[in-house]
C-alpha cells in the first residue's frame, strides 16, 4: 500500500515541477525576462496552485493516516506515506527546482560554447 502512495507522490511532485519550469520558459521567451527573473516569477506565481494541489491531496489522505477501525492497519501506511511525503517533497521541490533549472541552463550554455568552438575552429592540416 505504501508503494501506491509513493507513485502518487511522484506524479504530484513531477506535475508541480513541470508547471514551474513551463511558466519560466514562457516568461523567458514571450516576456523577455532573464533566466533568474523568469524562474523567480514562476516560483511566485505558481506557488499558490502548487500549495492548493498539495493541501487537497494532504487533506484527502489525513483520514487514511488517522483512521481507525476495521482494516485501518492496511490503510494507515498509505496515508502516512502520502502525508509525510507531500510535506517533505513539496518543500524540497520548491527549493530545488529553481536551483536545478539555473544549473542546467548554465550547463547547456557551457556545452553550446564548448561544441560551437570546435565546429568553427580550423581543422589541422595533414602533411
Amino acid at each position: 500500500m505504501t508503494l501506491i502512495g509513493v507513485i502518487l507522490l511522484i506524479g504530484i511532485v513531477k506535475k508541480n515541477a513541470i508547471m514551474m519550469i513551463d511558466f519560466a520558459l514562457l516568461a523567458e521567451s514571450e516576456h523577455g525576462l532573464d533566466l533568474r527573473e523568469a524562474i523567480f516569477q514562476a516560483c511566485i506565481l505558481r506557488f499558490r496552485p502548487i500549495l492548493m494541489t498539495t493541501l487537497a491531496a494532504l487533506f484527502g489522505a489525513l483520514p487514511l493516516a488517522l483512521g481507525s477501525g476495521y482494516g485501518a492497519e492496511l490503510r494507515q501506511p498509505l496515508g502516512i506515506s502520502i502525508v509525510g511525503g507531500l510535506i517533505f517533497s513539496q518543500l524540497l521541490t520548491l527549493y530545488t527546482t529553481p536551483v536545478v533549472y539555473v544549473y542546467l541552463d548554465r550547463f547547456r550554455l557551457w556545452l553550446h560554447g564548448r561544441f560551437s568552438n570546435r565546429a568553427t575552429s580550423p581543422a589541422p592540416h595533414s602533411i
